[in-house]
């Protein structure tokens, strides 16, 4: 069995919190917990963290410090989660029961290589 990175794109999740009744938000979250869950359950989920919007991003020889991420909203990582799943396939199909997509979001699956030392 491989683990796969499911990335968390868009979803805008923060500014969507605003647009939803206080229910409608404590439901989607429901769904994250029971989506995560069931995973756990099947020994899939290896870990998963949302990620905050403030960031820094370092670049080039010169090592050039910036504040970030200035991207547009729909490309930005939200958060991740690493799985267990028997082949490509399979995690592609545990990506499409992820919440965010109720929000227009995207998931980006990888597969996680390994370094041979």
């Amino acid at each position: 069995m491989a683990e796969y990175l499911l990335i968390f794109r868009g979803g805008e999740m923060a500014r969507k919190a605003e647009m939803h009744s206080p229910e409608e938000w404590q439901e989607h979250m429901q769904n994250w917990m029971q989506w995560m869950g069931s995973l756990t359950e099947q020994g899939k989920l290896v870990g998963a963290q949302p990620l905050k919007q403030a960031g820094k991003q370092v670049s080039g020889k010169s090592k050039i410090v910036t504040d970030g991420p200035f991207i547009e909203g729909k490309e930005i990582v939200g958060g991740y989660l690493i799985c267990k799943a028997n082949d490509f396939d399979e995690a592609v199909e545990i990506s499409k029961g992820c919440p965010i997509l109720d929000f227009d979001g995207m998931v980006e699956v990888r597969e996680i290589g390994e370094i041979k030392m």
